[in-house]
């Protein structure tokens, strides 16, 4: 009779690792490219519900011209959270810290919930966003991409710098929109609690203060946009 054994293998076997794709330069553009189109179509979808809730038949108090100036205030509002997030993910593009990208693309992520916000209530208002919405995009894009190239601490800077203006703007719509305009209040409200957490964050994470001409092309530029933005 023939006894067989069975010898069992008991030696290691080597791990094979696993191969990462790293997204190319290629996947980068197309994934902007989509983001961009999400955007301007208004397509876009907001993480969080909108602080004003839905729409009653009792929201419908605006005369007509309380109507126009809220549109207009809520069209530059718009534009801002446009440029807000396309400037964050062009400077989280080229910054080579996985963190600070980390925290750049979760603010632009809030900024695109801003951005929804304010458009849910140009539809309710009965008007459109910014016609110049795509330059305002591409400028942002591009003013965070050179942005990124200056340093964490800078581009930080940038952050924290567009987030006061942001709150400035803010700060100014809510004492001038009709004060019956709850729905209008309630979105800038939450978005001003937004935009200093934006500021705070950028600034303990190591913000440095931009020189004064920066600032004041900034101003300028957000000076042009705002007007703009109000009428068209």
């Amino acid at each position: 009779m023939t006894t067989s054994i069975q010898v069992e293998n008991t030696a290691p076997t080597a791990s094979v690792p696993k191969l990462e794709r790293r997204p190319s330069l290629f996947d980068t553009v197309l994934t902007e490219i989509g983001h961009a189109v999400h955007v301007i179509s208004r397509s876009a979808q907001a993480s969080r519900p909108n602080p004003a809730g839905k729409p009653t038949a009792q929201d419908n108090t605006l005369s007509p011209e309380e109507a126009r100036h809220a549109a207009g205030l809520m069209r530059v509002n718009h534009v801002g959270e446009v440029c807000a997030q396309a400037l964050y993910r062009g400077q989280a593009l080229m910054t080579q810290d996985e963190s600070i990208k980390a925290l750049l693309y979760e603010a632009a992520t809030e900024e695109v919930d801003h951005l929804v916000w304010c458009d849910d209530r140009l539809k309710e208002l009965g008007s459109r966003p910014s016609i110049f919405n795509p330059f305002w995009y591409a400028a942002s894009l591009g003013l965070g991409v050179v942005a990124s190239r200056a340093g964490t601490p800078y581009n930080l800077g940038f952050m924290a710098e567009t987030e006061r203006q942001v709150e400035q703007h803010l700060d100014s719509h809510l004492q001038s929109l009709p004060p019956h305009d709850t729905r209008s209040r309630k979105i800038v409200e939450q978005m001003r609690l937004d935009e200093i957490e934006h500021r705070t964050t950028a600034e303990n994470h190591g913000a440095k203060a931009l020189p004064a001409p920066i600032k004041l092309a900034m101003r300028f530029m957000s000076k042009v946009m705002t007007t703009t933005a109000y009428r068209i």
